[in-house]
C-alpha cells in the first residue's frame, strides 16, 4: 500500500472501522443514529445535494502523494454509501479534458475572486483564467458533459484579506454566463460568518439564481454548519463537503479542513431534509476517519498498533511505547484515549 500517512490509507486498512462506524453495510450494534425529525422544518430545502470532495480537495493538501490504487479504492467505498457526486480528481493542464472525459460524467473549473490566490493557486491572473475556462467549458460542452464552476476565496482571502461582493458576484456571473451550470462560493480559508454568509450570497443571487449556486466551506473557526445552515434559508440546496473532514489549500496557510460529511448529513437528517446518503454514525465517532488520520499524523500507533522509536523535525527524542490507544475527533473537538500495560 505504500507510505501513506493520510486517512485514506488507514481507512482502507481497518475495514473493521469502516464497516462498523462509519459507511459500509449495516449500523454497529449500538450505534447512535442521528435524530431524524418526523417532519420537514419551515424554511428549509426539501432535498440538499452533497458534493463530495474528499478524493480531490481532500487530498490535495497531503504532503506524500496518495497512490492512484488507493484513491481508486478510496472512491469505490465512498460510492457505496449513496453520494450522488463524487469529486475524484483535478488538473490543471485543459489538454486532459479530452482524456479525462471518456469516463467523466461532469467537470469542474476553479476560479477565485481574489487576484493574488488565482495567481498562486493556477498560476494566471483572474482574467487570464476566464479566457481558460471558456476553452473548458466549451469542450466539455460539446462532448455533453456538465462543467460546475468554482469562485474560491468567496468570503476572505490568505493574500488580501476582505474581498469586495462586486468582486465574488462578477467572477460567479461570468463563470455562469460562459455555460457552468453551478457555481460553487468557497470559503477557502474558512474566515466566514452566518453574517458575511448571508451578505455574499444577497450580492451574488442578484446576478444568479439560487438553483445554480452551492455553497463551499472551510471549518478553520467552527463556523462551516452554521454557515451552511444560513445557506439553506436562503434557498441554496446543493453543498461541498469531505468525508471526516479532510482537505486544506496548499495555497492559503492555516486554513483547516472542509466540512465533514459525516457532520453535515447529521446536521441535516435533525432538520428533516433528505440526503439519502447511507452513513451510519456511532455517538464514539461524530467524523470518523479524521480519528485515522490523526493516528498516522501524530504517530500515536501505526497499522498493527505498535509504535516505533521516531525523532521529530526538530530533533527531539521520543520514547515510544506500545499501548492501545484510539484518537476521537469530531469538528474541533479531540479526544485521545490510551491504555498502558
Amino acid at each position: 500500500m505504500g507510505n501513506v500517512p493520510c486517512a485514506v490509507k488507514h481507512c482502507l486498512s481497518y475495514q473493521q472501522l469502516l464497516r462498523e462506524h462509519l459507511w459500509i453495510g449495516d449500523s454497529a450494534a449500538g450505534a447512535l443514529e442521528p435524530a431524524q425529525e418526523s417532519a420537514q422544518l419551515s424554511g428549509f430545502p426539501e432535498y440538499v445535494k452533497i458534493v463530495e470532495v474528499g478524493p480531490r480537495d481532500g487530498l490535495q493538501n497531503e504532503k506524500v502523494i496518495v497512490p492512484t490504487d488507493i484513491k481508486i479504492e478510496f472512491i469505490n467505498q465512498l460510492s457505496q454509501t449513496g453520494l450522488s457526486v463524487i469529486e475524484v480528481t483535478s488538473f490543471v493542464s485543459s489538454r486532459w479534458i479530452p482524456q479525462v472525459a471518456a469516463g467523466a460524467t461532469e467537470v469542474s473549473v476553479f476560479g477565485a475572486a481574489s487576484e493574488s490566490f488565482s495567481k498562486k493557486n493556477i498560476n494566471c491572473s483572474i482574467e487570464e483564467s476566464m479566457k481558460r475556462f471558456e476553452e473548458v467549458v466549451k469542450c466539455a460542452r460539446h462532448m455533453n458533459i456538465p462543467a460546475r464552476g468554482y469562485v474560491s476565496c468567496a468570503l476572505g482571502c490568505p493574500y488580501e484579506g476582505s474581498i469586495t461582493l462586486q468582486k465574488v458576484s462578477e467572477v460567479s456571473k461570468r463563470l455562469y454566463g460562459m455555460g457552468c451550470y453551478e457555481i460553487s462560493l468557497g470559503d477557502t480559508i474558512g474566515v466566514g460568518t452566518p453574517g458575511s454568509m448571508k451578505k455574499m450570497l444577497e450580492s451574488v443571487m442578484k446576478e444568479i439564481p439560487p438553483r445554480a449556486l452551492a455553497v463551499h466551506c472551510h471549518d478553520t473557526y467552527g463556523q462551516a454548519l452554521a454557515n451552511i445552515l444560513t445557506a439553506l434559508q436562503m434557498g441554496i440546496n446543493v453543498v461541498d463537503s469531505a468525508v471526516s473532514g479532510l482537505g486544506g489549500c496548499p495555497y492559503a496557510k492555516g486554513a483547516s479542513g472542509n466540512v465533514a460529511t459525516e457532520d453535515l448529513i447529521y446536521m441535516l437528517n435533525g432538520l428533516g431534509v433528505n440526503t439519502f446518503e447511507r452513513l451510519h454514525f456511532s455517538y464514539r465517532y461524530a467524523s470518523e476517519t479524521h480519528y485515522c488520520q490523526l493516528v498516522l499524523k501524530c504517530g500515536v500507533i501505526d497499522k498493527s498498533g505498535k509504535k516505533k522509536e521516531r525523532y521529530s523535525e526538530k530533533g527531539y527524542h521520543w520514547m515510544d511505547y506500545e499501548v492501545d490507544g484510539k484518537i476521537y475527533q469530531s469538528s474541533v473537538d479531540v479526544k485521545i484515549d490510551f491504555r498502558f500495560p
